[in-house]
């Protein structure tokens, strides 16, 4: 990989977990400012935002590819899992748990991922991903310090967020089939476009008349645009992009950098306190990323 590619490619994919670490934060924020906000609908703003963007932008600047025939069944597979299922369970979750804890589950994807490689491309295992991973991991159980709780409703928010990390994995191996051959811009675009089909019969079935109790207020608007841009578009598509130029275990370990970012939002508009156990936990998690990146085996198929 050449020097520019590869610092274009660290950039990108260290920006898409930036973006996923703030929304977290922010999905929580949207839940307990707004008493109407359905899981759904909220969802369907962010698509609906992201595909109004992106979709005339590629358009004007003539890279909007079309889905080849033989890549409609892969592409309608991926909106299937991400951003439809994996929505579903991750804002469940939220909902229903701290928007740390959430990241903080979620950081596990990178764990499950080189065995579904393995498993669906016998893809090797370096000793370093693993090394990476498990010191990453460690980081970020002293980074949660004893702090979670699983009471009521948490239990429920925890096997959303599980559901969530599973469909991840299967994400990431089907992704692997198309991001060679479009750019990942374009991926990520017909992605949330897709989507955007999958939930419409969802939030007219059951949110028509929740739409309208919404504030539609500044702070509101601001939210959603956020997250539809930042992070349900531009994210995925520097995640897309790492995984072409490094591969799939490769760039799914950077999701362990996730819970840093959320508790960084967290402390900054006041959800939670700092400690020096989360400060060294970070340093330990980014340590494990580092390590885990190791030399890069792309063998994607």
């Amino acid at each position: 990989m050449k020097k520019r590619t590869k610092i274009l490619t660290y950039t990108l994919i260290t920006a898409s977990v930036v973006f996923w670490g703030i929304s977290f934060i922010l999905t929580k924020e949207l839940f307990l400012t707004e008493e109407h906000m359905t899981v759904t609908s909220l969802i369907a703003l962010r698509l609906a935002i992201a595909s109004a963007v992106m979709l005339p932008a590629l358009a004007l600047t003539h890279r909007l590819q079309r889905i080849r025939k033989e890549d409609l069944k892969w592409f309608l597979l991926l909106a299937f899992c991400e951003p439809f299922i994996y929505h579903l369970c991750e804002t469940n979750g939220v909902r229903l748990v701290s928007g740390s804890l959430a990241s903080v589950v979620i950081a596990t994807i990178p764990l499950f991922v080189p065995f579904g490689m393995w498993l669906g491309y016998r893809q090797r295992i370096k000793p370093s991903l693993i090394l990476g991973v498990a010191l990453s991991l460690a980081g970020v159980i002293l980074m949660l310090n004893g702090e979670i709780g699983l009471q009521g409703s948490a239990f429920q928010g925890i096997l959303f967020l599980c559901g969530a990390v599973a469909i991840a994995v299967v994400y990431t191996l089907l992704l692997v089939k198309v991001v060679d051959h479009y750019h990942p811009l374009v991926v990520t675009t017909w992605q949330n476009v897709i989507g955007l089909v999958y939930f419409l019969p969802l939030v007219l079935a059951f949110d028509a008349g929740t739409l309208p109790l919404l504030s539609w207020s500044p702070k509101m608007l601001l939210l959603i645009l956020v997250l539809g841009i930042l992070c349900s578009t531009l994210a995925y598509a520097g995640y897309n992009y790492g995984v072409r130029n490094l591969g799939a275990s490769e760039a799914c370990i950077f999701n362990n950098a996730i819970p840093v970012f959320s508790l960084i939002a967290a402390v900054a508009i006041g959800q939670e306190s700092f400690s020096w156990a989360k400060l060294v936990g970070m340093v330990i998690v980014i340590s494990g990323v580092v390590i885990a990146q190791g030399r890069p085996t792309k063998n994607n198929p």
